[in-house]
């Protein structure tokens, strides 16, 4: 894919040095160069190791798994050795039997270091915290970065705006159309049809379809679930759309960010603001060039407002941080990003500076926040933004 070195890659090949003491578990979403790190890193350890994947149409079940288990252990016979089950959520079951199976190595002795990975991130949390607990150490992959993209494809920050973070599609961006379809197929519907239909009961797959382009069309837009069942047309309800919702936020695609307050209950309350995760995702299915989003104004103002969106949950989706939007009486605040008890506000503007920010100004007033920031217009340049980590503008 691209010579480029993800920084977690130091880290997993430090704990696959290690005495055998936990499983490794990477999850993130589906091509963000999960597979390639974890097989250049063992590759690179020179420890014995065996490779296998539950990614198949046909879910694979306990004696797949117990079957490349035994595989592993034959490797560790004389020495340490390493397995890889890669799409371990799709496997039936799959963290009840990994824990047996640890469990008895770790009795007899074998020195079998596991690596675990999974596209699904939630759906695999889900099967650790069940069954797994004190067994496991957790790499999380987000989305590539602006910065990861400049390191590995020289790319200016436009061109992360517009074709987001995913290092697989990168070098199709020559040939446009070749490139959304990359994405539109190999990643949009696959992701849909395998780790979100073929794992969880979905009475509507159309309209799951549907919330998902709604999605992409409104990101970063407030919206109640009402008002999106009337964009969507359909008969369903809302606990429907805000079900499905959930599963594409397990996936990985998009978040739905919660109002901030200092009360929990109004947070879980609020209708979400609509938040896209990799801005590929939105600009595939546009049926637009680079040329034609710069030149609109206010779609490449969503666009960037997204972009900057995104950067920011790819560090709550590592747990960073927790990641809000805040809005009231007609002002707002774009994004709040918490850190234990730090908070800060975030406006972005792309077009004409503001002379006046009366969201923030209502924001501090009310709440007191650590910092606030304009990124943009009249304050901290869009590439400097994004090409910083976000630890470097929340004070972590």
């Amino acid at each position: 894919m691209t010579g480029y070195s993800r920084p977690q890659s130091s880290e997993l090949a430090r704990r696959i040095a290690e005495p055998r003491r936990f499983m490794q578990v990477i999850v993130g979403p589906r091509q963000v160069g999960k597979t390639t790190m974890v097989r250049d890193v063992v590759a690179a350890s020179g420890i014995p190791h065996h490779y296998a994947t539950a990614d198949e149409p046909t879910l694979r079940g306990a004696n797949w798994l117990r079957a490349q288990w035994d595989i592993g252990r034959l490797k560790a016979r004389t020495g340490a050795a390493v397995l890889v089950l890669d799409e371990v959520q799709k496997a039936p079951g799959w963290s009840d039997w990994m824990k047996a199976l640890w469990d008895e190595d770790t009795r007899r002795g074998t020195q079998l270091k596991v690596v675990a990975l999974g596209s699904a991130p939630l759906l695999v949390q889900r099967g650790l915290s069940e069954s797994l607990a004190g067994r496991f150490e957790t790499i999380r992959l987000p989305h590539w970065s602006p910065s990861e993209m400049r390191a590995a494809f020289g790319w200016d920050v436009e061109a992360s705006v517009f074709y987001g973070g995913y290092p697989g599609a990168a070098p199709l961006i020559a040939e446009p159309e070749r490139w959304a379809r990359y994405v539109k197929d190999s990643i949009i519907e696959t992701t849909v049809a395998r780790d979100v239909l073929l794992l969880t009961r979905v009475d509507k797959p159309a309209l799951l379809r549907r919330v998902f382009e709604l999605a992409c069309r409104y990101s970063c837009q407030i919206l109640s679930y009402t008002k999106m069942l009337g964009q969507l047309q359909d008969a369903g309800n809302t606990v429907t759309v805000a079900h499905y919702i959930e599963l594409l936020q397990e996936a990985g695609m998009l978040m739905a960010l919660q109002k901030y307050s200092a009360e929990a209950v109004r947070r879980r309350a609020s209708s979400p603001k609509l938040l896209v995760q990799n801005t590929a995702l939105i600009t595939a299915q546009a049926s637009m060039s680079l040329e034609d989003a710069r030149a609109d104004s206010d779609y490449w103002g969503r666009l960037v407002e997204s972009a900057v969106g995104s950067h920011l949950a790819n560090a709550a989706s590592t747990e960073r941080c927790e990641l809000y939007y805040w809005r009231e009486n007609g002002r707002e605040v774009d994004f709040v990003v918490r850190s234990g008890r730090a908070v800060t506000a975030i406006q972005v503007k792309s077009g004409r500076p503001a002379a006046t920010l009366p969201g923030t100004a209502e924001f501090v007033s009310r709440f007191r926040p650590t910092r606030t920031l304009l990124v943009g217009s009249g304050g901290i340049p869009l590439d400097e933004f994004l090409l910083a980590p976000v630890e470097h503008w929340i004070g972590l």
